[in-house]
């Protein structure tokens, strides 16, 4: 395992002591599960953002399909003549 120093407020470790004391758990351990979340966190916006650009790439190509034609085919659903999805 790696260590690491960090610099922060006295306000910021009050609080960072009395949440550990309150969980019973290490100031390491609060400090490594809330930079874990907020990496997590981090990777899931970038994805995100990563997928709405391709999708416009595909907008700005025209590659889409009508919203007509796909609530025709979530009408669909459940149904006796349930659609096959729209394709492009």
């Amino acid at each position: 395992m790696a260590m690491t120093s960090v610099r922060m407020n006295d306000e910021l470790m009050a609080r960072l002591e009395a949440a550990a004391k309150k969980m019973r758990r290490s100031k390491a351990w609060l400090i490594n599960d809330a930079l874990d979340e907020y990496l997590a966190k981090e990777e899931r916006e970038a994805k995100l953002l990563e997928e709405t650009r391709l999708a416009l790439t595909d907008v700005e190509a025209g590659r889409v399909v009508g919203g007509e034609e796909v609530m025709d085919w979530l009408e669909s659903w459940g149904t006796e003549d349930e659609k096959e999805p729209p394709s492009l």
